[in-house]
Formats: structure tokens, C-alpha cells, sequence
């Protein structure tokens, strides 16, 4: 399992925070990519979603190294190692990142010696996941490609690709089963798996009551389709269990598995210090998020799926 305490866990999220975003297109084009470096303007996301996370993709590296936000991805990585496929014997496991952003999740999971290819339609974003690449010595193993994540089917051949990683995505999209289409018809075989990572509208009841204090907010998200993106300030579609698993099937998937991510975390109280205490943090939460009564309530619903077989 992924260990929070590890250095790995512990420098990556300081790797990406401190690359600028900002340097030169020239040093990213002439970048790790092993895959062709494909350029696709057209974007499925809202203008206004689209040019934050190109103009601010600082914000959200400068997130990930907040207690709040390692713990969602440590969390996510761990969730997903208990549900990697099995690697062939003659080849290493493939996987794309769908809107993998800066190249967090990919570069643990090249790590583990598998092939990446991180796809993302900002270029900022994709200059700080090169840099993480060629920092952590795993360049090789990390396909870096523009494009859209609604146009998987477009970017790539179908059966390409043995696991899908499509981690905060689905809240920003304008059509979530397009992108779970692309996906579907990119998972090699019914072996292949589909990792889901959403924002859990049951959650955002528990934050407004508990963490603001308002009940009003709190009894509005209990039938909200939209919450508010406090990172940018826009706003992020919210998923219940069974909204996603509705998707899932309109794009032709089954639901293997949920988990809960950050259940507690946000609310426990200012004397326990979320660096100090990270490590038992963390192992709670993970025992919390296998337990489908707590991970009902958690701030985000990680789904496993696959494509069934015929």
C-alpha cells in the first residue's frame, strides 16, 4: 500500500509546488514525451474552468502540498494500488491519465514501472508535470499530450490501455458520459480498469453544516447538482453513488468497487495538527473510506469500474 510517510510520498507534492508554470513553451515542447506531442485547443469544459486551470495551474500545485491536499491524492493512490490489474508477462501495465493536471498521480504510478501517458488541455499544467517527470528520473516511462479528455476516442485507438485514471475531472466536463465513453472504449479488455474520482454531494451537506456553520447551505446541498469550487472560485458538479453509477452504465461500465476519501479530516478540530498527526490521519481515513457508511459521507466518492465482458 502507498505510504504516506515515505519520501516519495512526502517530496513530490513539494516537487510540483515549486516549479514555475510559467517557464518557457520552448522547454516543454522540447520535452519526455515518448508519445507524439498532440495539440487540441477545443476544450469540453467551460471557458471560464478552462482558462483557471491554464492560467492558474500555480494554485492547484500549491494545493497539493496542503495537508488537505496530499491527503486526497495519498489516499486515491492507495485506493488505487488494491486495484491494479495484473501486469502481462511480455509488457509493462499501460495507463492513461485523463486530465491528469501536474502529473501527480502519474508519476507514482510510473513509479511502479508503469508506461503513462498524461493527457490534459493545459499547458501549464503539462510543463509542471514534465518537470516532476524528469525530476523524480522517470521521464521515461511518461507520455506528456495536450488534448482534451473528451476526445479520448479521437487521441487514441480503442483497447489501448489497461488502466484509466480519471481523478477530479468529471466535476468540470460539461458532458461526464462522454468522457466515461472515450474511457470505455479505451480499456484494453474487461480486466482493464477504470479509476473514478468525484466530488460526493453528500459530503458537501457535512461541510457546509459542520465546517461553516451553514445549515442553510447544508439543506440546499442536499438536492444541489452544483457546489462552490473554493480553489477557484467557480463552480463543480456534485455526484451522489448512484447519479455516477449512471452513468457508468450509460457508457456500458460496471461498478466494481467505492471507497470514501477524506471522511473526517476536514472537520477535526484546530488542536490536532494535520502535519503532525498526518501519518495516523491517513490510516484512519483509509480504514474509514473502505466502510460504506462512513464513505458515504466523505468529501469524494472513488469509484473502480470495468467494461464487462460481452
Amino acid at each position: 500500500m502507498w505510504n504516506p510517510n515515505s519520501a516519495s510520498g512526502k517530496e513530490l507534492p513539494d516537487r510540483l509546488s515549486s516549479i514555475d508554470p510559467r517557464r518557457r513553451r520552448s522547454e516543454f515542447k522540447d520535452g519526455v514525451a515518448s508519445h507524439p506531442f498532440f495539440v487540441d485547443n477545443r476544450s469540453s469544459m467551460s471557458t471560464t474552468d478552462s482558462e483557471r486551470f491554464r492560467s492558474e495551474a500555480h494554485k492547484y500545485a500549491a494545493y497539493l502540498v496542503t495537508p488537505e491536499g496530499r491527503l486526497r491524492s495519498d489516499l486515491a493512490f492507495a485506493n488505487l494500488e488494491e486495484f491494479l490489474p495484473r501486469a502481462p508477462v511480455n509488457r509493462p501495465l499501460r495507463a492513461l491519465d485523463a486530465g491528469g493536471g501536474t502529473g501527480a498521480a502519474a508519476v507514482r504510478l510510473a513509479r511502479l514501472g508503469i508506461q503513462v501517458t498524461l493527457v490534459d488541455s493545459s499547458e501549464a499544467m503539462l510543463e509542471i508535470a514534465q518537470r516532476a517527470a524528469l525530476d523524480t528520473g522517470i521521464s521515461d516511462k511518461v507520455a506528456l499530450q495536450h488534448g482534451d479528455a473528451s476526445h479520448l476516442a479521437k487521441l487514441f485507438p480503442t483497447s489501448s490501455f489497461d488502466l484509466i485514471v480519471c481523478h477530479n475531472l468529471l466535476e468540470y466536463v460539461d458532458d461526464p458520459v462522454t468522457v466515461l465513453c472515450g474511457a470505455a472504449g479505451a480499456l484494453r479488455d474487461s480486466a482493464a480498469i477504470l479509476s473514478i474520482l468525484v466530488r460526493n454531494r453528500a459530503g458537501e451537506v457535512f461541510k457546509a453544516a459542520i465546517q461553516a456553520g451553514d445549515l442553510t447551505a447544508a439543506e440546499h446541498n442536499l438536492t444541489a447538482e452544483w457546489g462552490q469550487e473554493s480553489l477557484y472560485g467557480g463552480r463543480v458538479r456534485l455526484f451522489t453513488s448512484d447519479s455516477l453509477r449512471s452513468m457508468l452504465k450509460g457508457a456500458s461500465l460496471a461498478t466494481i468497487a467505492e471507497r470514501g476519501v477524506r471522511v473526517l479530516a476536514d472537520y477535526l478540530p484546530p488542536q490536532i495538527s494535520r502535519a503532525a498527526e498526518y501519518g495516523r490521519i491517513f490510516e484512519l481515513e483509509h480504514k474509514l473510506g473502505s466502510r460504506p457508511e462512513f464513505a458515504a459521507i466523505a468529501r469524494y466518492t472513488h469509484c473502480f469500474a470495468h467494461r464487462p465482458p460481452c
